[in-house]
């Protein structure tokens, strides 16, 4: 059986490196992308794996990734959107968009974006890694950079909201092209997830909580079950999960509306970087 290229960003920490992990030693060709080059370079070498640097705080960067993917990967089973994070003060981007919204949302709606001929060819698989944090966060079309009332938590909320929107409208649109895609919550995971921000949550990964979170490995296990599975066999394309089952989300990541309008939108904001 031809070993299948799954592509995985932020893989050089946390649940993208422990998937990664798993899926390498089952015989696939991972390829790893990361923010961190020695992080980076370190999970590769370990797995024997291609591997690429890309921050995506700026989306040139992102676009160079695409670029690169597409020009050494003609086929693509699975494109993995891991990468984000809380983030700390409101900042914005050297494309002009608020920090947070760009690094979950439209970073990897770029990528996935770039590479659609490559993924479609390949029928390939669209797993994107939400949060449970989706239920407090509230999308306003006309404020996507936050600039009226920002705040860490919701603006990360807000993030993984658009995940969740995404996912729906990738499917909407790509689904009867051989698209399947779903977007999950891992859980609370021990990692250094929050250690930059100035989220209260930051907290919580550095004290005696920690023992309660759970492990990486046990944090990728609903990523992988999607990797591994069949959509409309095993899950549904297009929706959300948490443990292996649908999950409720956040009410507005059912609005199909606002799922279109967020996805034009997206494609503006990226297309004036």
């Amino acid at each position: 059986m031809t070993p299948r290229t799954i592509v995985i960003t932020g893989a050089s920490d946390g649940i993208g490196a422990a998937a990664a992990r798993t899926l390498a030693k089952a015989g696939d060709q991972v390829v790893v992308v990361g923010r961190s080059e020695e992080k980076t370079r370190a999970i590769a070498k370990e797995l024997d794996a291609d591997y690429f640097v890309s921050d995506f705080s700026e989306l040139a960067q992102v676009r160079t990734l695409a670029a690169q993917l597409e020009s050494d990967y003609p086929r693509i089973d699975v494109l993995a959107n891991n990468a984000g994070g809380i983030m700390g003060k409101r900042t914005l981007t050297v494309d002009g968009n608020e920090s947070t919204f760009q690094i979950n949302h439209l970073a990897p709606f770029l990528l996935t974006t770039l590479l659609m001929e490559t993924l479609v060819a390949s029928n390939a698989k669209v797993i994107n890694t939400s949060s449970g944090a989706n239920s407090f966060g509230k999308l306003d079309l006309f404020d996507l950079n936050s600039e009226q009332g920002y705040s860490t938590n919701r603006a990360y909320g807000t993030g993984k909201l658009a995940n969740i929107l995404f996912t729906s409208e990738l499917h909407r649109r790509f689904g009867e092209q051989g698209i399947t895609t779903a977007a999950f919550h891992p859980g609370v995971v021990r990692t250094n997830f929050a250690a930059d921000s100035t989220s209260p949550f930051r907290h919580a990964y550095k004290t005696l909580l920690n023992r309660f979170m759970l492990t990486p490995d046990q944090g990728a296990d609903t990523l992988l079950w999607l990797i591994n599975g069949t959509a409309g066999k095993d899950w549904i394309s297009g929706a959300y999960y948490y443990k292996r089952a649908l999950a409720k989300a956040n009410p507005q990541a059912y609005d199909a509306e606002l799922a279109r309008r967020l996805w034009e939108q997206s494609q503006e904001l990226v297309k004036a970087a």
